[in-house]
């Protein structure tokens, strides 16, 4: 059977879930691949003989190269057959994180993390592959089992990156992630359908395409603007909170990151519901809500530098909110981006991701820095100024609903 609309052959009935199950593990692994340092960060430092901050630095050259490689290569997706070019970026993800876990010294190792971050980029590339391969009443449900994926891959990578460079070191997890990759990659390689690229139009085009986007859609600057402020106080939360739980005030392992980690998963169950409401509400309303929940977890997260149970009750419960805050906020902007055009849908997508990572990126660059100027308030209040930006730019859209704020900058 052939979608229309793609040109791609969809799944049969009997075989479609487990190449979605797929695509799934796919994403987890690849998106694991940008998060799992978070947590082997200190021991980075450790191991390699350098300050807890500048070790912190392999996060944000990882973020980097994840934005760079969405914009640079997720276009290909509507140029290229889905198949080869799934199982080379997953080979050349393999590759780089090998080249991680032998990393001599820290500039290979950040070398090698922005060459992990540039082709790990099978998360935006899987949602428009499983929707042309898949019958149209199941595209929704297909977008939320690969969103549950990722999800899963952010939380479970730094849970099992922590316990295992705790015991094993931090190359272990390198190790680990490559012997995943190169086996999805594998198994990509013998499920996927050869299918045909959905257009042969040249790459130069495709990739001004989501510039031109940024330009002329005011709705995609707005929530792409959003998401770069929320993700860039989620990053600096979380590249904060290793070097917190590692530092004096806890003295634990890399293994306690994991686990604060592992106490978000409850996020997989918010963000259907965060679907529901932007289709009762609207994404505005729900951007609000979540701008202020990350604003309140930036209270519950300064707590945490009190040390002690009390200290880990109030990291939990923030990161908690944080990580709610974000996704469900990620629900409502590309609501908001996928109503603007259906047949530039990975591109729109690809402005608004790199965006996204560009301002993590940012936020784990920033939360290293101040996090040895001022220690670990400072980084909650850096959390807070980010979202602000976001808050005060949506406050000034709701407020100004008139034709002449289509010309507004963001």
């Amino acid at each position: 059977m052939t979608d229309h609309h793609t040109g791609q052959r969809t799944a049969p009935a009997s075989g479609h879930c487990r190449l979605v199950a797929l695509l799934a593990l796919a994403c987890g692994v690849a998106v694991g691949n940008v998060y799992f340092p978070q947590a082997v960060a200190p021991l980075v430092a450790a191991g390699l003989g350098v300050s807890p901050g500048t070790a912190a630095g392999v996060v944000t050259a990882t973020q980097f190269g994840y934005a760079v490689g969405i914009f640079l290569l997720v276009p290909l997706g509507d140029r290229l057959p889905p198949r080869p070019l799934l199982v080379t970026l997953l080979t050349v993800t393999g590759t780089g994180l090998c080249a991680a876990a032998a990393a001599p010294a820290l500039p290979a190792l950040f070398a090698a993390s922005v060459l992990v971050g540039v082709a790990t980029v099978v998360a935006p590339l899987a949602g428009p592959l499983a929707a042309g391969l898949v019958p149209a009443e199941r595209r929704g449900v297909v977008g939320g089992t690969l969103l549950s994926g990722a999800l899963a891959g952010m939380l479970l990578s730094r849970t099992a990156g922590g316990a295992l460079g705790d015991r094993m070191g931090w190359r272990a997890p390198y190790v680990l992630a490559a012997l995943l990759t190169f086996l999805v990659a594998l198994l990509l390689a013998r499920a996927l359908p050869p299918g045909a690229p959905p257009s042969p139009r040249p790459y130069g085009r495709l990739l001004a395409e989501p510039v031109r986007l940024l330009c002329t859609e005011p709705a995609l600057r707005r929530s792409s603007f959003y998401q770069a402020t929320v993700f860039a106080g989620f990053s600096a939360a979380w590249t904060g909170v290793a070097l917190l739980l590692t530092g004096p005030v806890y003295g634990l392992g890399a293994d306690a990151v994991g686990l604060l980690a592992l106490v978000n998963a409850v996020t997989m169950f918010v963000t259907p519901v965060a679907g529901r409401l932007v289709d009762r509400r609207g994404p505005d309303t729900v951007n609000l809500v979540c701008f202020l929940v990350v604003l309140s977890s930036a209270a519950f997260l300064v707590l945490g530098g009190l040390g002690g149970n009390p200290g880990l009750l109030s990291l939990a419960t923030g990161t908690l909110l944080l990580d709610v805050g974000m996704q469900s906020g990620m629900v409502a902007n590309q609501v908001r981006v996928y109503a603007l055009a259906a047949d530039v849908r990975s591109r729109l997508n690809t402005a608004y991701m790199t965006c996204a990572y560009l301002g993590g990126s940012l936020g784990s660059w920033l939360a290293a820095r101040t996090f040895g100027w001022g220690g670990w308030s400072s980084v909650c209040a850096l959390v807070a100024l980010l979202t602000g930006l976001g808050l005060v730019r949506h406050l000034g859209a709701r407020s100004g609903r008139r034709p002449a704020s289509r010309t507004a900058p963001f």
